[in-house]
């Protein structure tokens, strides 16, 4: 009998603002909300964002609007990158026969002395160098403009290194410790509790970057510093990894030495870590686990890399789309729409997930469940960022699970899609075409598509993790978000048996069954998650634990909601503080009890056991 894995609490940051308590989903249809949950958006990005006064008043509601979601760049200057020319410096008026001299300081001076030069040591710790020549090979500092000045960043005034004593982490590892500190507090019960119920080798947590941290703290800086005159620091390397996220959540935040992994697969980076979470809790093996994804790619490299693949929407391509002479940083990312290429962001999203006995047990908020994650690749390709046929074997997976699990019914009028939906022309392509012949083939005639990188942009590993979050916001509040940035849809865009519309569309969230959130990763690997809602998985525990037991668990409910509410009041007024526990609770193994049938470690109430059977009994004398 597998158990199921229900969300029991989730958090993170992204270019909406605190995802925690749907807040980020809020500021995507805020302009669709009642004045109350409005309201209480604006005071939670109010205390991200650092505002002073009161946040509905128009001016500051103006501001916090502008300076959130996709938007014209300000994490760097994008009219002055800096960078450095190679060239060649001719000296006015000298011959090849003539002598050049020119002074260094002693740190200035290279180690290996080039060739033709002649050193002479000065008084005060400075050389003088001779040459012979009219010319010198140099590298000149300059400035260029970036051709993308569009990105999906964090709301402005939002620093997660000033909330904990970050020692030089990069930017992705700070969204890790803000994100999962969020998700862990969203809980309504603190997380020592679970050490009371749960073995220590049942947790699990499951996360990566994509890409590592490539700003100067991380693997950027350790490539540039030799290149820019600057010394490699010691944590440049080991916090540059990509699994490093998922060590810092161990290490730092919730103190765990049970079952970790970081699996990488691109743009399908949260679902592959989601699929291990997924996986180990539906067999028994492990009760708890923490599943997420944090990256902060929005640097002047990574863009450039991305621009020169020919990826990303330039500034040029979208004045042209528009015949205009002006950038609309806003609607750089148009899914299904004519448009140009898709918008880095960055984000750090995290979700925890448990088994349905333990989160009955505990009293969870429950809001939603992920019964299956599917991953298939493309098989041969023309090209590596080619597209392939593994994503309609993934989302028709999804799809036959989903009818299996409630019934043709529920999918067919009662289901909803999170698209991958980056903007560009190939995907708005390729996958309205999956979408939409997966439609026909299981009889949707209507299939309601969110493509939320409108309002957040790519933000790669978690982008998934984005578009779940999003998806439990529909069933909070009754609307699945429009695709607000487009006016129509390109001529190439199969459309038959898809709802893809700009307005947010209105639902009744119980009448909204089963969600899909779906990504299409570079080098084909595709991948999409099945969402319950909160009613269906209700129902669910329902025939599995008897009314008895849920009304056991609506009773515990009632101070775990209380609490988590609490929590958000106090993140709103300014009250967050990440969990950093850093050198606290460090153990030896000097502290452990040992034996041979269990290891117990303090400050968990049960035991690792040690007693096991034989899994291949059948196959030994």
């Amino acid at each position: 009998m597998a158990r199921l894995p229900v969300i029991i609490g989730f958090g993170g940051v992204n270019p909406a603002g605190r995802v925690s308590a749907h807040h980020a989903f809020r500021r995507l249809v805020i302009d669709q909300l009642g004045d109350d949950d409005a309201a209480a958006t604006l005071r939670s990005l109010a205390a991200l964002m650092r505002m002073e006064g009161d946040p509905t008043s128009p001016a500051n509601r103006r501001f916090m609007l502008d300076n959130t979601l996709v938007r014209r760049i300000q994490n760097f200057n994008p009219d002055a990158i800096e960078l450095q020319r190679r060239g060649q410096m001719r000296i006015a008026g000298a011959k090849a026969e003539d002598t050049i001299s020119f002074v260094f300081d002693r740190a200035q001076m290279p180690e290996q002395v080039p060739p033709g030069w002649t050193v002479t040591e000065l008084e005060g710790g400075e050389f003088e160098v001779s040459m012979i020549g009219d010319e010198a090979e140099i590298l000149l500092p300059d400035r260029r403009d970036s051709k993308v000045t569009s990105a999906g960043q964090l709301p402005t005034g939002f620093d997660p290194a000033a909330l904990y004593p970050s020692r030089s982490h990069p930017r992705g590892l700070q969204l890790a410790v803000f994100a999962a500190s969020d998700a862990v507090r969203s809980l309504g019960f603190d997380w020592d509790e679970l050490r009371q119920r749960v073995a220590p080798d049942q947790f699990a947590t499951f996360s990566g970057s994509a890409m590592g941290q490539l700003d100067y703290d991380g693997t950027g800086g350790m490539l540039q510093a030799p290149m820019i005159g600057k010394r490699t620091s010691s944590k440049q390397l080991a916090l540059g990894l990509c699994d490093m996220p998922a060590n810092f959540i161990n290490a730092y935040v919730i103190g765990s030495v049970g079952s970790t992994g970081a699996t990488i697969g691109a743009c399908a980076t949260f679902l592959y870590n989601l699929k291990q979470g997924v996986d180990q809790i539906r067999s028994g093996a492990r009760r708890v686990a923490i599943v997420g994804s944090a990256e902060a790619p929005v640097t002047p490299e990574v863009l450039e890399g991305y621009r020169t693949m020919g990826a990303l929407s330039e500034d040029k391509a979208l004045m042209a789309l528009d015949g205009t002479t002006e950038v609309d940083n806003r609607r750089a990312c148009r899914p299904f729409s004519d448009n140009a290429g898709f918008t880095l962001s960055e984000s750090g999203v995290y979700f925890v997930l448990a088994d349905d006995e333990l989160a009955l047990e505990m009293g969870a908020n429950i809001y939603g469940a992920v019964p299956e994650v599917f991953v298939n690749a493309d098989g041969f390709k023309k090209s590596i960022p080619g597209p392939g046929i593994g994503n309609y074997i993934t989302i028709g997976k999804a799809m036959a699970l989903a009818r299996a699990i409630t019934s043709s019914e529920s999918l067919q009028q009662r289901s909803f899609v999170h698209a991958h939906g980056t903007g560009t022309p190939q995907n708005r392509v390729t996958e309205s075409h999956i979408l939409n012949e997966l439609a026909k083939a299981f009889g949707i005639e209507r299939w309601p598509v969110a493509a939320i990188k409108a309002y957040l942009g790519h933000s790669l590993g978690p982008a998934s993790a984005d578009q779940l979050a999003m998806a439990l916001g529909t069933w909070a509040h009754g609307l699945i978000p429009g695709i607000a940035t487009i006016d129509h849809l390109a001529d190439d865009v199969h459309s038959s048996n898809l709802v893809l519309q700009r307005e947010h569309l209105e639902v009744d969230p119980n009448q909204l069954d089963v969600g899909f959130f779906n990504a299409k990763g570079f080098g084909g690997n595709n991948a999409t998650g099945v969402v319950l809602g909160p009613h269906v998985v209700t129902s669910m525990l329902r025939s599995r634990h008897g009314q008895a037991a849920l009304d056991a668990h609506a009773k515990a409910n009632e101070a775990v909601a209380a609490a988590s509410a609490a929590y958000d009041e106090a993140a709103s007024a300014g009250g967050f503080e990440p969990i950093y526990q850093f050198g606290k609770g460090v153990l030896q193994g000097e502290d452990l009890e040992l034996s041979d049938s269990a290891i117990r470690i303090p400050g968990y109430k049960k035991a690792v056991s040690l007693e096991m059977a034989n899994p291949f009994a059948d196959m030994t004398d």
